[in-house]
């Protein structure tokens, strides 16, 4: 069912609209529906539907059916006043429209990872990380070819790392059954230990750090992202007047952020010595705070939402899929769990692709248009002037209808099969479709590869170690809460 790619909206007579009403495709062209409001009354009335009164998925889709089912609208987007730019952007909600967004020929993605405001760049020592660069801009080559680089040449230690991470944690599990231990907690001490082991080797930060390393992470991590945060405090008006009125000082995290800082710096020595030899051009420090972004912001931060993900779907999918699984993972692994052993489970490489299409780790994409444009829907095309900007809820995009059978559903085996391999296109966690490979021109993760070998081996080694489990799971914002209830250990486990 996968749709026809997007067409590249390079019609410069179609953008204008003056000799066509048709797109290159053949699509009707209409006018983008919806609007912005009041100025700084409606942002703040938005905001607290977004927030508070809808929540985000309700938000677009009330507005989609307001707009006779229209996929393409102008919204608010959070944060608005007071602390974002402007609030107004194009809103992308079904899967060809979304692409758009994936195409850096297209879209400027300068300062727009966080959306409408941009966190100071005091919080990163000053710079700007990779993360915040246009693929055009010519740091962004030099920084990611560095990622890349240390992204291939660690993929080797990421099993044993992975391995030892999970065993001391479900260890943790285990020793907590009972007492509502919530995995969450325990995920969030492993992975931070589990992503320096992978990346740099040597002692873990909770050991040269301490316990505190974690809170250390979050507290920086909330301090970029408490203007599109919520439900973290309550009240509600208390959590409005406290996160998303003003934007938090960095000073207050700046001893935390060093502590991490020198941590790295210490650990991650070798690889900055090799890049100020092999790829010069970034200064030292400038990089060593490019390393603490992709480690703690990227990797760890994605770890932290994606695997409890993972654990809910399994635990709704119960005991039938938990078989299967069990029994692919133990043909596939008698001398262990590998990489190469998880590239002969298809059942479990299709469990995490389609945790990625439900649940994907960022579920936002934004992006400033570089010239007027045709977008096109499914059904319609609209005219994008250049500078707009672009937004893309992506759990609407990796559940569109018209894409996926069964689009809301978690389908355990849906990329078992061959012939679905052309419904990975549409699998865009990564910014980028999951067909595509990072470089050092464009916008994709460079992680892309470990994160999804780590939700593999999070898979396999669950179910070389368990026949089944059930856990209590509560939706939450951004991650749901975890809470296992039972583990079955396997006979040989």
């Amino acid at each position: 069912m996968a749709s026809p790619p997007v067409n590249s909206g390079d019609a410069a007579a179609a953008a204008t609209g003056e000799k066509s009403k048709l797109s290159p495709l053949g699509l009707p062209i209409r006018e983008i529906p919806g609007g912005y409001g009041v100025p700084f009354f409606s942002p703040l009335r938005d905001r607290l539907d977004y927030f508070y009164f809808q929540g985000a998925e309700e938000y677009f889709r009330s507005r989609v059916a307001r707009h006779g089912g229209a996929t393409v609208l102008r919204v608010n987007m959070p944060p608005g006043p007071f602390i974002s730019g402007d609030p107004r952007v194009v809103a992308l909600l079904d899967a060809r429209s979304f692409r758009v967004l994936l195409d850096d020929s297209m879209v400027d993605k300068a300062d727009t990872l966080d959306g409408t405001f941009m966190p100071s760049r005091a919080l990163f020592g000053g710079h700007r990380p990779l993360a915040f660069l246009d693929a055009a801009d010519p740091r962004h080559a030099k920084i990611k070819r560095v990622v890349m680089s240390l992204a291939a040449a660690r993929m080797h230690h990421v099993a044993p790392a992975f391995r030892a991470a999970f065993a001391a944690m479900f260890d943790a599990v285990e020793a907590g059954l009972g007492a509502a231990v919530e995995f969450n907690k325990l995920n969030m001490r492993y992975m931070l230990d589990f992503t320096c082991a992978a990346l740099f080797g040597g002692e873990p930060p909770s050991k040269v750090v301490g316990d505190g390393a974690v809170t250390k992470a979050m507290a920086w991590l909330a301090f970029q992202l408490h203007p599109i945060a919520s439900k973290v405090v309550r009240p509600w008006p208390l959590e409005e007047l406290l996160l998303h009125t003003f934007s938090l000082p960095p000073f207050l995290v700046r001893r935390g952020y060093a502590t991490l800082k020198a941590y790295f710096a210490d650990a991650a020595a070798a690889v900055l010595d090799d890049a100020e030899k092999s790829h010069p051009g970034i200064p030292r420090d400038e990089l060593l705070d490019n390393l603490v972004f992709v480690a703690i912001f990227n990797a760890f931060g994605g770890f932290k939402i994606f695997l409890p993900h993972i654990v809910k779907w399994l635990a709704r999918a119960g005991p039938e899929l938990h078989a299967k699984l069990a029994t692919e993972v133990r043909a596939a692994a008698d001398d262990g769990i590998t990489l190469a052993a998880v590239e002969r489970m298809p059942l479990v490489k299709s469990v995490v692709w389609e945790a990625l299409r439900m649940n994907p780790p960022v579920e936002f994409q934004y992006g400033h248009a570089r010239r007027d444009m045709i977008v096109e829907s499914h059904d319609a095309a609209y005219v994008v002037r250049k500078g707009e900007m672009l937004f893309g809820y992506q759990p609407l995009a990796t559940r569109d209808a018209k894409v996926f059978d069964r689009a809301g559903e978690f389908v355990a085996d849906r990329f078992v099969a061959a012939g679905d391999r052309p419904l990975l296109e549409h699998v865009v966690w990564s910014n980028g479709p999951e067909t595509r490979t990072p470089s050092e021109g464009n916008k994709q993760c460079p992680g892309k590869d470990m994160v999804v070998a780590v939700g593999r081996l999070m898979v396999a080694e669950m179910f070389r170690r368990y026949d089944t489990f059930a856990a209590d799971v509560v939706e939450a914002p951004v991650e749901p809460v975890v809470t296992f209830t039972s583990l079955t250990r396997a006979a040989s486990g």
